[in-house]
């Protein structure tokens, strides 16, 4: 809260935020659900309320509730109404937009010959891909924003929406170049990740000329630095010259940064490179069945060094319950190998201690409890060779395995041609307020 004020003092054109991410996974759109706990979003959503209003200037949001499905839009419109009533504020026009795409929609589309095509790896959309999705959800560009600001909205709620778009939008909105209003975007887009040394959550001011883009770190613990700001071009891509929006392509390649002062970095050089046609990208996750969760520690130096023919064995246990398929389980192997998996380059140095997390994912909740207990409970009875002993290979924290989430997946990571880059993004604007 202290940059943010300290942010708000200094007099802001807009305030703005990225409300959503798909880095939380596929779990929250499949389920329509958040993963934040809506008091933290109630919470960051009365502060900006209250500064912008107290200002007089816009307020936006982007990718309400984690994920901008219809519901969470609602959600969040519907708190800014409590919140309007709560601290009796003058009246203001709230603009929102949904993001959910109707499945009837993209099969009609896909009858007609069109190609929804994949991104980075997946294939081109099938129609049994589309039938064991859940549910959908459009990234938005600028173009839903602008049109509000436009129509005179004072707070926006957006739906599913690019991070960096949201920002862009309120530039171009006022006459400033794409090159320009899209870099904008870009270093506002995490806020204060663009900043050192490492702070989540602060807050950043970004400036915008027809000759450049300056960020300043409003924190006092935190500066904008060249290498900070660059640093953030790396963020979350392959490759750190390219982002890709509903439209058109922001082009990095010759940036220029330049540091102003300890706590602003000044930018030159961007350039916005229009798309000739217009595709929307598509999320979109289904679900995979009801999961169960369970915990184990080893220590015993020949267990560990035998990890791999103890799931094995457990493997074999529950196929000898359930078969071969109808199911899933998963083992993480914590001190080993459990965060990079097979890009481990230490695999064969495992610590003298493993945790081992089982995940036992089936059509119901009995299934799924009873292939992660067997899954768990036969590492403790495998029969490697040269075993002299009864017990002591395994031990659990837990007697019980534990009820999680149920489990999704991504099925939709796909873009989908459109002839008006509003067409997904239906607006709405009120006015509310005493």
């Amino acid at each position: 809260m202290d940059s943010f004020n300290i942010g708000v003092a200094a007099g802001p054109d807009y305030i703005a935020a990225d409300s959503g991410s798909d880095d939380i996974g596929p779990g929250p759109l499949g389920s329509d659900t958040s993963t934040s706990p809506q008091d933290w979003q109630r919470h960051d959503l009365e502060h900006m309320l209250l500064a912008a209003r107290k200002l007089g200037v816009p307020m936006i949001i982007g990718s309400s509730g984690d994920t901008g499905t219809n519901s969470r839009v609602d959600m969040y419109v519907g708190i800014i109404r409590e919140l309007a009533q709560k601290h009796q504020l003058a009246p203001f026009k709230l603009g929102y937009f949904y993001s959910e795409v109707d499945k009837s929609w993209l099969k009609g589309k896909m009858a007609q010959g069109e190609t929804i095509a994949g991104l980075d790896g997946f294939a081109n959309l099938t129609e049994s891909e589309l039938d064991a999705t859940d549910r959908i959800v459009a990234m938005a560009g600028v173009h839903p924003f602008v049109e509000l600001l436009k129509q005179g909205a004072e707070v926006i709620i957006g739906g599913r929406s690019s991070d960096a778009a949201l920002f862009a939008a309120a530039a171009i909105h006022h006459g400033f170049s794409d090159d320009r209003a899209y870099y904008l975007g870009k270093v506002l887009e995490c806020a204060s990740f663009c900043a050192e040394p490492y702070g989540g959550k602060e807050t950043v001011m970004g400036e915008i000329s027809h000759e450049d883009v300056q960020v300043t770190a409003m924190s006092p613990e935190q500066r904008c630095t060249v290498a900070s700001v660059s640093g953030h071009a790396m963020y979350e891509r392959s490759n750190p010259y390219e982002e890709f929006f509903a439209g058109g392509q922001l082009d990095m390649t010759h940036c220029k940064y330049e540091q102003l002062s300890e706590k602003t970095t000044r930018i030159t050089g961007s350039k916005f490179i229009p798309s000739p046609q217009v595709r929307v990208k598509l999320e979109g996750a289904g679900k995979v069945g009801e999961r169960f969760v369970g915990f184990c520690g080893v220590r015993d130096p020949y267990t560990i060094a035998n990890m791999d023919r103890v799931i094995d064995w457990a493997r074999t246990q529950v196929r000898a319950r359930f078969g071969d398929t109808g199911y899933e389980l998963h083992y993480n192997v914590y001190g080993r190998d459990g965060v990079m998996g097979d890009l481990e380059p230490l695999r064969d140095q495992p610590g003298h201690e493993l945790g081992v997390m089982v995940q036992g994912v089936a059509p119901t909740l009995k299934m799924a409890e009873e292939v992660t207990m067997i899954g768990l409970r036969q590492m403790f009875y495998a029969r490697l060779p040269d075993v002299k002993g009864t017990a002591g290979s395994v031990s659990f924290p837990l007697d019980e395995v534990l009820h999680a989430s149920a489990a999704y997946r991504w099925t939709l990571n796909h873009t989908v041609a459109v002839d008006d880059p509003m067409q997904l993004f239906p607006t709405h604007l009120v006015t509310i307020g005493n």
